[in-house]
């Protein structure tokens, strides 16, 4: 079998293409990357190959932020989360699979060393992209075992608080939720969980809210339901608060399909523009977060999306065992001057 990994000399991506590839397109396609690679001294970049590499290109570049971040701050945790990043998915390998139906070549990812720090923007992204993965494969079981249920998507607030006081701000809002589903007016059969931080507007504050992705039965749209004055008043309640919260809840109609709120509910936990904005705001950030959880999954729901609530994701995802071109690879090193992905 045809090993072949990329170098500077990519006069040989030609060759390595006809080799692996029979469709006329697909030769063409990749010669004329090396024509441009050729023409700006032979450095292939990821985002030349694939729209994903400028996605790659960006979360890498704030991965360098970060890690200068915790490199800053002066204590031993911190310049540790500093090394780790800055070492993270340094070096990135595909596979090439053979795309029939479009006569082209697809890069999937198949080999990278992630460092796992949480606020760590290119691992938040990767962990993002799994729980979506997962949940999107989950859900259609889910809803063939409960076909006449529906779906509800809630967002439940509380006021900003200092950002030194955020992890008092999670533990009420956690407990509050708890509170509620033990309400008998609570009558979700099952609910994913997520919470999401948000920098407030004044550049000193924190947001945190919970959004919440929760199965009712059709009993809820007749003598179960709950009017948006009652939601407040419940949220209220169990928030154990003298003002009214802001809260949503809106109903996902009977034939849509409730994978189309996944992206909302198992998004980042903390935007990535709110990571790199400001580093003394991002390092409090850090301590308040430490051994908190950012995804919860309750009642039949928990048998479905376990998984979901893992500390050790697969950042990488499933592999497809394609024997052709099992061993054909491109390899792309983080190159901090141009803040792109080149070939090795």
């Amino acid at each position: 079998m045809l090993v072949w990994v990329v170098d500077t000399k990519l006069k040989r991506l030609g060759d390595f293409v006809s080799a692996v590839a029979s469709d006329r397109s697909s030769i063409t396609f990749n010669l004329s990357l090396q024509r441009k690679c050729q023409e700006s001294k032979n450095l292939l970049k990821l985002s030349d190959v694939s729209q994903i590499g400028t996605t790659w290109d960006k979360h890498r570049a704030n991965a360098d932020k970060v890690s200068k971040y915790y490199a800053s701050a002066g204590e031993g945790c911190f310049n540790q989360y500093a090394w780790r990043i800055r070492m993270c998915s340094e070096l990135l390998e595909f596979r090439l699979l053979p795309e029939e139906s479009e006569g082209i070549l697809k890069l999937q990812l198949s080999d990278a060393r992630f460092c796992r720090v949480r606020q760590c923007p290119v691992c938040q992204w990767r962990r993002s992209l799994m729980w979506k993965a997962k949940a999107y494969k989950i859900l259609p079981q889910v809803v063939a075992d409960y076909p006449k249920y529906r779906w509800l998507f809630i967002t439940l607030t509380v006021k900003n608080c200092k950002i030194s006081k955020l992890r008092e701000s999670l533990d009420l809002i956690n407990k509050a939720f708890k509170r509620l589903t033990e309400l008998k007016s609570w009558s979700a059969k099952g609910w994913v969980k997520s919470i999401e931080v948000t920098r407030g507007r004044d550049g000193v504050s924190a947001h945190p809210h919970l959004h919440i992705l929760a199965m009712v039965p059709p009993s809820y749209f007749s003598h179960q339901y709950l009017s948006h004055a009652k939601w407040v008043a419940l949220w209220q309640q169990c928030l154990r608060v003298d003002y009214q919260p802001v809260i949503h809840v809106s109903a996902i109609a009977k034939h849509h399909d409730p994978k189309a709120l996944i992206p909302e509910i198992l998004k980042y936990q903390v935007k990535e523009s709110d990571l790199v904005a400001d580093v003394e705001w991002f390092l409090e950030l850090t301590r308040q977060l430490h051994r908190t959880r950012a995804i919860g999954v309750g009642g039949v729901l928990r048998q479905y999306m376990r998984e979901l609530e893992e500390k050790n994701q697969d950042l990488i995802g499933e592999t497809e065992a394609i024997d052709e071109v099992e061993e054909q690879s491109l390899y792309f090193k983080w190159e901090r001057k141009s803040k792109k992905y080149n070939t090795e």
